[in-house]
């Protein structure tokens, strides 16, 4: 399924992926209530975890761990981020703010979205980790670096916390790259919701292009006032740099792969980055409760080998996966496995579909995907 899109890429394999991971994150607690809310209604006899949740991120630890993907992988422990690093990307009045709520107790900073006792601490080691993940990169020690962190981030903005984030993990670790001597870096983020934080902090850059595959969700209220819409195309040095693929719900394996080929690939060749980082989410596969997209394991192995592709041609190899979504405690984790088999570029897969997996009809995605190509054409970069 993947195109000849990255054409003139080796197709060798990935020797390894240097995983960056600490067990600290798992002590943010976001509590039990009906799904994200936290809210009892006083009538129910079990009240579900908080999707942002540990269990979720055990199980994606587990699988690389005991799969049959662990003989490729390479564990690194995370430390945390000290304050001042998180200014190259918030804003200091923002941080103060989130230590002031930490010491106070915590609360809900917006819908969804718990400070509670231990969650800044995870915040800090999601944020460190990410940027060792980078460091690791930019020091030329390894060529995959994957961070596997929890709270998600890509929604936090430089100054307001957003579905489920405090701090911008990706968005700190493109800011290092280019701290760093980085010409461009190109953000590929396919969480089923938009990136809306990584795209606020350089909408008027025009050495980042962020680029984001969601569901068609709009905004959703005053921490989230981006739509996604095809139309955010930046401002100032940074139009033509954001370039939003709102996709329409059950898109499924086959729509995903055609706007990759027809859309992302495109625009990375045009870029021309030096460092590529994958946004990660697995809440865009069939069986997520918090999308719609009906992604399964062959959809994400597909994309991770385009995304392998590109790395190849444009960045030396070099490719930062950072860990956003993905709510489904069993079949995240397998989607996980898929994308890095594919990231590998491994000839067959390891794991089969314990699920199965939805018949998708891309008839009416690729006439949606079409549509954005028409209209993006001569505004993006």
């Amino acid at each position: 399924m993947a195109d000849a899109g990255a054409e003139g890429a080796s197709s060798s394999t990935v020797g390894q992926i240097d995983v960056f991971w600490h067990e600290g994150m798992l002590k943010h607690d976001t509590g039990n209530g009906v799904f994200d809310t936290g809210m009892d209604p006083g009538f129910l006899e079990v009240l579900e975890k908080h999707p942002e949740n540990s269990d979720r991120v055990k199980n994606l630890v587990s699988i690389l761990k005991r799969g049959p993907i662990s003989p490729y992988i390479s564990w690194h422990l995370g430390t945390p981020a000290k304050i001042p690093e998180l200014f190259s990307f918030h804003t200091p009045e923002y941080i103060n703010e989130l230590v002031e709520v930490d010491k106070e107790g915590g609360k809900q900073l917006c819908g969804g979205t718990f400070l509670n006792p231990g969650s800044w601490d995870a915040a800090l080691l999601a944020a460190g980790t990410t940027l060792s993940a980078m460091k690791h990169l930019l020091n030329g020690d390894g060529k995959v670096s994957y961070a596997l962190v929890r709270p998600p981030g890509h929604h936090a903005q430089p100054s307001l916390a957003d579905g489920y984030c405090f701090l911008n993990n990706a968005g700190l670790a493109v800011q290092l790259a280019l701290d760093s001597g980085c010409k461009k870096v190109a953000v590929i983020d396919i969480d089923v919701h938009y990136g809306n934080g990584t795209a606020e902090g350089f909408y008027r850059s025009n050495k980042v292009l962020t680029i984001s595959l969601h569901m068609n969700h709009g905004s959703w209220g005053p921490s989230h006032p981006q739509s996604g819409s095809v139309d955010e195309l930046g401002e100032g040095e940074g139009y033509g740099f954001n370039l939003n693929i709102p996709l329409p719900n059950g898109t499924g394996d086959k729509g995903y792969v055609h706007a990759f080929n027809e859309l992302v690939v495109p625009s990375i060749q045009k870029f021309g980055p030096d460092m590529i980082v994958l946004v990660l989410g697995q809440d865009s596969n069939a069986f997520d409760p918090n999308g719609r997209q009906c992604l399964t394991m062959e959809g994400y192995r597909e994309i991770g080998r385009i995304v392998h592709l590109l790395a190849k041609r444009h960045s030396a190899g070099r490719l930062l996966i950072v860990q956003e979504g993905g709510y489904h405690v069993t079949y995240s984790a397998y989607c996980l496995h898929a994308t890095l088999e594919g990231i590998l570029n491994l000839p067959m897969p390891l794991l089969a579909d314990p699920i199965a997996f939805y018949l998708d009809d891309e008839t009416f995605s690729v006439q949606v995907i079409e549509a954005i190509k028409n209209y993006q054409k001569d505004k993006v970069c």
